[in-house]
Formats: structure tokens, C-alpha cells, sequence
């Protein structure tokens, strides 16, 4: 066998070992993130009436969203802003002196060398401060997933943007109450409950921003 030859299992492997290798990234959204509705009866009954029991939607029913399979558009408003600081400052200081004036036996001017004097003295200052502040704007149309026995609906949804250097994932999901949805068929996010939302990347340029895994092992191991 030639040196090449033995080469090219060693090249293969370096050539998928630099290939990029995009994974999906987790998340925390309600699962799943889309369901198909109830299948619809294949024969439909004759009843002489344009009203039908097994027609998607009654007669005078709109087409806002309340059932399993149902879109609906969330209108993503979320803007947080949070600030906190603390202070806090101890002090303590403590002294103590002793002396002996008269023992049986010795002399008054030994004693005068026998004393005991201490002093100890403590303080603390700390000091503390955060700040945050979010903004996430934009749409999403999700599914509902499930009905609750109260009418409010939970929705899920995911929406990929693919560009030629990764994907990014914006992810929604929550409790929508009915009577929060217009007639336009969309819902404010702020009006949702259990609110999950995400925005997460793949690809180099997001890799590339994250620490290593050896990197992290270290800091771990040695934290100083």
C-alpha cells in the first residue's frame, strides 16, 4: 500500500472534521410546535340544509382561531427593562486592657510588668448593581396545539430564516385567552400567558461567539 493510499483515511477524516456541522438548537417551547387538525368525515350526510354538523366552521361562526390545528398571529411587543442596587457597610471595634496590682509574695514593681492589652477591630462595605433591558419586536403565526377545558388555547410555533451562513429560529409558545384575539385573527404578546419566547441561531458565526468546551473545563476546574 502507498503513503498516499494510507494518506486518505486520515484526509477524509480532516475534511469532516472541518465540514460544518450545523445542529439544530435546543429549546423550551411547548411541544409540539404543530399539529394537523381533526381529519373531517369522508361522507357528508344529506340533510336538505346548508347548515352541517360536520362542516369545519358554523354558520355564523368567524374565522378567529379555537380549535386543535387553528393559526393564529402573535404580534411580538416585549420591551423589559429592570435595574437593582444595594449597599451595604458594618463596622466593629472592640478593646480590653488588664493589670494586676497586688499578689502575695511579689514585689509591687514585678507587677508592674503584668498587664494583658487587646484591640480588634472589623469593617465591611459591599456594593452592588444591575441593569437590563430587552426588546423583541416583530410577527409569528403559530398553531394551537391544545383546547384547555376553559376555552383558552395553547399555541406553539416555530419560524426558520435561512441566510448562507446558518439558520435563525425565532420560537413562540403560551395560554392565549379567545377573547384577547382580534378580528384579525392575531394577539398581542403581552396578552399571553406562560409566554415562552426564543431567538437562537446555527452556524459558524453563532459558534464562534460561545465559549469552548475546553475553555469551559478549565474555568470550571479552576474558577480562580
Amino acid at each position: 500500500m502507498s503513503a498516499a493510499t494510507r494518506l486518505l483515511p486520515l484526509a477524509a477524516l480532516l475534511a469532516a472534521a472541518c465540514s460544518p456541522m450545523y445542529t439544530t438548537p435546543s429549546t423550551a417551547v411547548h411541544q409540539p410546535m404543530s399539529v394537523r387538525p381533526d381529519m373531517q368525515a369522508e361522507t357528508v350526510p344529506a340533510t336538505g340544509s346548508i347548515y352541517r354538523t360536520t362542516a369545519t366552521r358554523p354558520l355564523f361562526e368567524d374565522r378567529r382561531a379555537r380549535h386543535v390545528g387553528d393559526t393564529i398571529t402573535i404580534n411580538l411587543v416585549e420591551r423589559t427593562s429592570a435595574q437593582k442596587s444595594a449597599n451595604a457597610n458594618a463596622g466593629r471595634s472592640s478593646n480590653m486592657s488588664a493589670g494586676i496590682n497586688a499578689l502575695g509574695g511579689v514585689s509591687v514593681g514585678r507587677l508592674g510588668r503584668l498587664s494583658v492589652d487587646a484591640g480588634s477591630e472589623s469593617t465591611f462595605a459591599g456594593q452592588g448593581a444591575a441593569a437590563a433591558n430587552n426588546a423583541f419586536t416583530g410577527t409569528i403565526t403559530v398553531t394551537v396545539i391544545d383546547v384547555f377545558p376553559n376555552g383558552n388555547l395553547l399555541v406553539s410555533g416555530e419560524k426558520q430564516v435561512a441566510i448562507n451562513q446558518g439558520n435563525e429560529f425565532i420560537r413562540f409558545s403560551g395560554v392565549v385567552n379567545p377573547d384577547h384575539v382580534t378580528t384579525q385573527n392575531t394577539v398581542q404578546s403581552t396578552q399571553v400567558a406562560d409566554a415562552r419566547i426564543e431567538y437562537k441561531g446555527s452556524g459558524f458565526i453563532d459558534e464562534s461567539t460561545r465559549m469552548g468546551w475546553l475553555q469551559r473545563f478549565f474555568l470550571a476546574l479552576l474558577p480562580f
